[in-house]
């Protein structure tokens, strides 16, 4: 049997085990004694982002929305599609594209094994032809189109395309109509030949779970694999903003609006110091407790749809405020007036103790949820950290270094307001 590695949380009292198959897949495993439910996640480093990579000597630029795409083609087989053989073990299953990762995964209360054995399967045996790729073309098309009408969804990507120049992460992740119209069995098996290789791929399992059975399916269904090396390739991108305003009229009754603050990416330890300082700064800066956040709600300003986040992946980052306004520019202009005071006179320390406890506590709670401790296992895996670094780095957070963050984050030649508006 394999051997694992125990990472463990002290503060916590959680652990994830660890071990790298023969295949050169990673397993990681959060075992939660007593949970009625199970959870599993195949994942993939490979996102909507990497439309341009470098694979066994060859430079390979492919079709926006074709790793979207490929999740979706992957559920079916010669034989039926994935879903009809779940019906039979009775587990939820779903897949997912981001920008940076695509991951396949079951939620299921018994017959475990037997759900790990499909999920595991039909993602390592892709079936594409010319007629069931050409059908599906009709399919997310129609789906394109849906979100090209979302609100939500418009004036999130709009701001994107106000903060960045160069970097895909300003492309819808389904790509356009146009882009998918140019994808062929030929492509979606070169990118999985690429991307799904298994050393680039990584299993996550949490759950009431005997890590053995876990080991004893994975040698049984996992097919022996050559480790290959893929490297995704991004054009040069400025620290400077392309435009500080966008708008676009949608039939919406409140204005929406998304406004945005360009960060530099970082991967590893740093990506999770910077996600938790972020995080804290941001609850200081406009957290439900904080005076900007009821100076903005008891003038109307904004409503409880008002949020923050840190929105961060492999090579992008960003500080992103959404909500619905009469007055968006209204609520950008104090927002850089409260960080700019935050910036000169510093953050008050006991603001600053109180949101590095909020983050924290909200942090540990996500390791009450199978599923949240599964997905985030993946995404933190795949900038190359744990979990517990982005908790230990909460909890030892230091003033100093929340303030430099917060005057490193708050720039205004390097910010962006995208509103949706009403159709006059």
């Amino acid at each position: 049997m394999a051997e694992f590695k125990e990472i463990k949380s002290d503060r916590l009292n959680e652990k994830i085990l660890y071990t790298r198959h023969k295949s050169g897949l990673d397993i990681y495993i959060a075992p939660k004694a007593g949970y009625s439910s199970q959870y599993a996640i195949f994942g993939t480093k490979y996102g909507s982002i990497d439309n341009h990579f470098r694979f066994e000597g060859e430079d390979i630029t492919v079709p926006e929305g074709i790793a979207h795409y490929l999740e979706h083609k992957l559920f079916e087989s010669e034989d039926g599609d994935a879903f009809s053989r779940y019906a039979k073990t009775g587990a939820s299953a779903n897949a997912y594209t981001s920008f940076d990762k695509t991951c396949y995964l079951f939620s299921s209360t018994s017959r475990f094994k037997e759900s790990l054995e499909i999920l595991l399967d039909f993602v390592q045996h892709p079936y594409f032809t010319e007629q069931t790729v050409k059908k599906e073309q009709g399919i997310i098309g129609q789906e394109i189109k849906m979100y090209d009408d979302s609100p939500d969804w418009r004036v999130f990507f709009n701001l994107l395309g106000a903060l960045y120049h160069n970097h895909p992460v300003k492309i819808d992740i389904a790509g356009t109509v146009e882009s998918i119209s140019r994808i062929t069995p030929e492509l979606l098996y070169k990118c999985y030949g690429a991307f799904y290789n298994l050393s680039n791929m990584l299993l996550c399992v949490s759950g009431d779970i005997d890590p053995n059975d876990v080991i004893e399916v994975v040698d049984r269904v996992i097919k022996d694999n050559e480790p290959k090396k893929v490297e995704s390739i991004f054009d040069p991108e400025p620290d400077t903003i392309v435009k500080p305003r966008t708008e676009q009229q949608l039939s919406v009754s409140v204005p929406l609006f998304n406004f945005g603050f360009k960060d530099k990416p970082a991967l590893g330890k740093e990506a999770a110091r910077k996600e938790a300082l972020t995080d804290i700064v941001l609850e200081v800066v406009c957290g439900e407790a904080s005076p900007l956040y009821r100076r903005l709600y008891d003038s109307g300003l904004i409503n409880a749809n008002f949020s923050k986040q840190y929105f961060s992946g492999r090579s992008f980052a960003s500080v992103i405020f959404g909500g619905e306004s009469h007055y968006p520019d209204k609520v950008a202009d104090e927002i850089i007036k409260e960080t700019n005071r935050l910036k000169k006179e510093g953050m008050n320390k006991d603001d600053f103790e109180a949101a590095k406890r909020t983050v924290y506590g909200r942090l540990a709670v996500t390791f009450d949820s199978v599923e949240n401790i599964a997905n985030n296992i993946a995404a933190c895996r795949f900038m190359d950290y744990l979990p517990f670094d982005v908790i230990d780095e909460a909890a030892n957070a230091e003033y100093n270094s929340a303030q430099e963050r917060l005057n490193e984050i708050f720039s205004e030649e390097r910010c962006a307001l995208s509103v949706i508006s009403p159709i006059k």
